[in-house]
């Protein structure tokens, strides 16, 4: 169910002290804004600057401007975003703001210590997020879009508004006579995002207006469904042993197999097989009831070897 901004805040009750991600745009703005309204005193910001456009240094410029005028700290971490080859860019930009806001909460400068950061994704992002991960065929996970809340390298994320509309956050900023960066690039269409921004959400509001409230509660069911796998993936590697052992992932059913094999891979070496490598896996496994038979798969930068009665992944 979406609702609007003040609703979202009253809601909201982090641990403080509190830093919010500020990129200078409307959605960031207005989570900054009514966040040290707040909780005044206790609310710090980190910009990260990018480096991708030109007007980069006019966006931190923005940032410190504005912070200055809510009397908020401001911590302004400069990185490298551009990708690599293959990579997607916002997969490449993504990936160095969390190594940054982990270096952010490793600084001895910082204003507060940062354990506790807040993001500024809306109703409308993960309508985005799911639409972008059904058009890839995406599992459970996808299909969970963002969690509100999670925790990484000992940071705990928070995302207070992803039952805001975008439209709304907008409309609030406007009553409240605040100005805020216009990212030209949220308009360049050869992002697929970008597409969907422009092209599908329109269409979706025509032909389905309460779309973004029954995309999210798909969402929700589908985070639900997630975690009682992860719980099921948990006890069947106990189960397996690690490294894993053959003939004991053999005893489990072809789907919980699949399970386990795709935690423990993502838990034990951050590795995420494709659909079509994890199906070859379990032929594999299927057929390896001798002692002659091998096994040997790429997934991510390495390899699945069979080593005598186990399975291990190993570096290229």
């Amino acid at each position: 169910m979406t609702t609007g901004l003040i609703e979202a805040i009253a809601r909201f009750s982090p641990t403080l002290p509190l830093a919010v991600a500020f990129s200078g745009g409307a959605d960031s703005t207005a989570l900054l804004l009514a966040c040290a309204e707040k909780w005044p005193g206790q609310v710090t910001a980190i910009h990260i600057h990018h480096g991708l456009q030109v007007a980069a240094d006019d966006f931190e410029h923005h940032c410190r401007i504005f912070c200055a005028q809510l009397d908020v700290p401001l911590t302004v971490r400069k990185v490298d975003g551009r990708h690599a080859t293959g990579q997607s860019p916002e997969d490449a930009a993504r990936r160095v703001r969390y190594q940054a806001f982990e270096a952010v909460a490793l600084e001895a400068d910082t204003p507060y210590v940062v354990k506790n950061i807040a993001l500024a994704q809306h109703a409308d992002d993960q309508v985005e997020t799911l639409l972008l991960a059904l058009s890839r065929g995406s599992g459970l996970p996808g299909l969970s879009a963002m969690p509100a809340t999670w925790i990484r390298a000992g940071i705990s994320y928070h995302r207070p508004l992803l039952g805001v509309r975008a439209s709304d956050i907008r409309t609030w900023l406007t009553e409240r006579g605040v100005t805020h960066i216009e990212d030209p690039s949220n308009a360049d269409e050869q992002f697929t995002r970008n597409r969907i921004r422009a092209r599908l959400l329109p269409v979706l509001k025509a032909t389905f207006p309460q779309f973004r409230d029954t995309f999210t509660r798909s969402a929700a069911h589908a985070a639900q469904a997630h975690a009682v796998l992860l719980e099921v993936a948990a006890q069947d590697r106990a189960l397996v042993g690690t490294p894993p052992v053959i003939t004991l992932i053999q005893s489990l059913s072809h789907p919980r197999q699949a399970n386990m094999l795709r935690d423990w891979l993502n838990k034990t070496y951050n590795v995420v097989p494709s659909a079509a490598q994890l199906a070859e896996l379990l032929n594999q496994i299927a057929a390896c009831t001798t002692r002659g038979h091998q096994i040997h798969i790429k997934v991510g930068l390495g390899f699945i070897k069979r080593k005598g009665r186990f399975l291990g992944w190993y570096n290229l």
